[in-house]
């Protein structure tokens, strides 16, 4: 019942640590609550709640999974996950010992190293900083902390530092038809607009029809091809990792992007456009496109717009190999400046906030490829790089 009581406070958005509640775990072995309810609560809610404005979140969590309990002998006969004990070897370093922590100085480097690791080692490690394994300060491994590593056995991103992810993510597509909370985003997508009539006539020419019943005295129809937005865009959306904070905007964007251009092809990318890109992440490792095939198959006359944060590690953009999840021969920046020069209106879009982008070395990287047409993914970015789409 206790693990339960843990689980249903994060469920319920309270920010309740492992470690608090090995504190409060601690208190117990020691008898601090005594043996009724009341007073476990009055303990657990010292432990746990640390901020006044989520008192109420707990009393009612707490309510729940207590209800009808007296004493505390009845809520002794759970387990505590194996899945949190094991999160009990991560190792949480202050920010002085993460100083003290060197890269090992390059990809390069770091790959040859790794080589090195699985060669020599002989079994499962846990803590250190040398071998592959868990919660230690290693640069290879899961749980742990150093600022240039290959990420091994982990599900998540925890700091943001590794250069390389030798694990298979899966990634969803962005869902097409989620309706807007707002008209702004599709306001300002409507400033890349050239209009034309073309295909097939399929609508009342109300005007042509007076006119000609008029002119012939008798009823006379006509109809004409319905009036089309011709831009043509090419849309890259990067998906997964650090850009899951950013989905509900990015998708927001994708609805009105396909509700306004009839001329719309997307593609998925991670990080950094390289060799291949995919139009469905459900087969993104089966099913992928030649960027090749796609500078060749869209004219030069298509806009190019491009969505992510352009938060990686600068190997990701300069360096062969440089890719979190495989090895890319060339250098994301080649495929960057290959599009660059194949169509030239094209912008990036970046849902992180302005303000942050000098303080990310992958951010300015980007910048300078696009010739500084990185926008802010809001509304006023959003009118700002419309314009520059449309000149």
């Amino acid at each position: 019942m206790f693990a339960t009581f843990f689980h249903e406070l994060k469920q319920a958005g309270l920010p309740v640590t492992l470690r608090e509640y090995l504190t409060l775990m601690e208190a117990m072995e020691r008898d601090l609550a005594g043996r009724r309810v009341e007073d476990f609560y009055y303990l657990s809610r010292a432990a746990l709640v640390k901020d006044e404005r989520n008192l109420d979140k707990f009393d009612r969590v707490f309510g729940h999974v207590f209800k009808g309990l007296d004493l505390i002998e009845q809520a002794l006969n759970a387990e505590i996950p194996t899945e949190w004990l094991r999160k009990l070897t991560e190792k949480y370093l202050t920010d002085e010992e993460k100083r003290q922590i060197e890269a090992l100085g390059g990809l390069d480097k770091l790959l040859e190293t790794l080589r090195q690791r699985l060669a020599e080692q002989r079994g499962r490690h846990q803590g250190g900083k040398k071998w592959i394994g868990t919660a230690g300060t290693s640069p290879f491994g899961a749980y742990g902390y150093n600022p240039e590593g290959i990420r091994i056995g982990q599900d998540k991103n925890r700091n943001f530092r590794a250069v390389k992810v030798w694990d298979r993510r899966e990634f969803r597509d962005l869902a097409d038809d989620v309706e807007l909370g707002t008209r702004n985003i599709k306001i300002a997508l409507r400033r890349l607009r050239k209009f034309a009539r073309a295909g097939a006539p399929e609508e009342l020419d109300l005007d042509g029809t007076i006119k000609g019943t008029a002119h012939k005295g008798y009823l006379d129809i006509l109809m004409r091809p319905e009036r089309h937005n011709t831009v043509k865009v090419l849309l890259f959306l990067d998906v997964g990792g650090s850009m899951d904070w950013h989905v509900k905007a990015t998708e927001e964007l994708f609805s009105a992007a396909k509700s306004e251009f009839k001329h719309l092809v997307h593609l998925y990318f991670h990080n950094c456009l390289y060799e291949k890109v995919r139009k469905q992440n459900a087969r993104r490792w089966t099913e992928t496109t030649a960027t090749w095939d796609v500078l060749h198959t869209y004219p030069h006359d298509y806009k190019v717009i491009f969505v992510g944060d352009a938060t990686m590690s600068p190997y990701e953009i300069v360096a062969p190999g440089g890719s979190v999840e495989h090895f890319n021969e060339e250098a994301g920046r080649v495929w960057m400046e290959r599009i660059v020069a194949t169509y030239p209106a094209c912008i990036w879009l970046n849902p992180v906030p302005q303000a942050e982008w000098e303080t990310t070395a992958s951010i300015r990287l980007m910048r300078q490829l696009l010739a500084g047409r990185m926008y802010p993914l809001t509304i006023e970015g959003l009118d700002a790089a419309m314009r520059e789409l449309g000149r």
